[in-house]
């Protein structure tokens, strides 16, 4: 199996603080050049990480010797950038959002068929071992029948300076912290749900950020979610079936080191069980490692898609 040799298309904290290192970690992993629109940052990020700083993300994406991209641009970006990466026939692991909306996340995603290249979302979490622990203990039967998915992701408000208040960059809550809530839903409740109910909550009738959605599927089992930028800090998601709920209580952003604890309550009786530490983004480098090389693609095409036609009837029915 040949080595994967990535660049990274741009400097942002989350490509410092946590994939990189992820990536150097991994001996498949080659990371061979980061790019910033500056210099200065470039440099930075070179010399951190002791690879090649490129000025100009075209300049990093008509590399040769890179087959592979990690994108954490801002949502706002991601079409041009991700056309681009994909005519240089570049797989890209993609920060969440992907896209502004349906019609430019099946445009990207066709583009990907198209050149038979793969592009993921780097919805991290989803690789927490806490997540198979849930679904062993549902089908052991332990809740009964699930009836209701409940999950809230929201934090304080950020920096007034932070892309997440820019709507051309395709700054609010929905993109961002409604995204996790959304895909945690598709992975208990699957894809065939639909979003019946939403409310969007604006500043200067511009940026949302705070929200709720209420998702049905075709079975009768339900979603409530909530989700903000302006919110007490919540990370968690239950699941109440017909014989007892279980709760992740950090469900979305455990540290490396941190072991989550999930409840389980039945009548009378609640057990905490302590789940390993894992680092989740060692782990979904793995899985696009394994998605290049098993030439697993059309899943991921699907998850993409799904999750966007969700955000965007979230948007729709907020607005009706």
């Amino acid at each position: 199996m040949s080595r994967l040799r990535i660049g990274v298309l741009s400097c942002a904290n989350i490509a410092k603080r946590s994939v990189i290192p992820a990536i150097l970690s991994i001996p498949e992993y080659e990371l061979v050049a980061i790019a910033s629109r500056t210099e200065e940052k470039a440099n930075e990020y070179g010399q951190l990480f002791n690879c090649e700083a490129i000025v100009g993300y075209q300049e990093l994406i008509d590399r040769a010797d890179i087959n592979c991209i990690y994108m954490p641009l801002p949502t706002g970006l991601h079409e041009e950038w991700v056309i681009k990466c994909l005519d240089a026939g570049k797989h890209i692991l993609i920060e969440k959002s992907l896209a502004m909306n349906f019609e430019s996340a099946k445009k990207m995603v066709q583009k990907a068929k198209d050149k038979g290249l793969l592009i993921m979302e780097n919805f991290m979490f989803l690789y927490h071992g806490q997540h198979q622990f849930v679904k062993r203990l549902i089908k052991e039967g332990k809740i009964g029948e699930l009836r209701c998915f409940r999950s809230s992701f929201g934090f304080p408000p950020l920096p007034n300076d932070n892309f997440r208040y820019d709507k051309e960059l395709g700054g609010g809550s929905l993109l961002d912290a409604a995204a996790y809530t959304l895909r945690a839903s598709q992975l208990f409740l699957g894809n065939d749900i639909s979003v019946e109910a939403a409310s969007l909550n604006y500043i200067n009738q511009e940026v949302d950020i705070y929200g709720g959605a209420y998702l049905k599927g075709t079975n009768g089992s339900f979603s409530e979610l909530a989700f903000g930028f302006d919110n007490f800090y919540q990370c968690n998601y239950e699941i109440w079936g017909s014989k007892g709920k279980i709760t992740a209580h950090r469900a979305f952003t455990p540290g490396a080191d941190f072991k989550p604890i999930i409840t389980l309550e039945q009548q009378g009786e609640v057990f905490n069980y302590e789940v390993d530490a894992e680092n989740h983004f060692i782990n979904i480098l793995n899985e696009f490692k394994r998605c290049i090389n098993e030439n697993d693609r059309e899943n991921k095409y699907i998850e993409i898609l799904n999750q966007a036609r969700l955000i965007q009837e979230l948007r729709n029915k907020a607005t009706t």
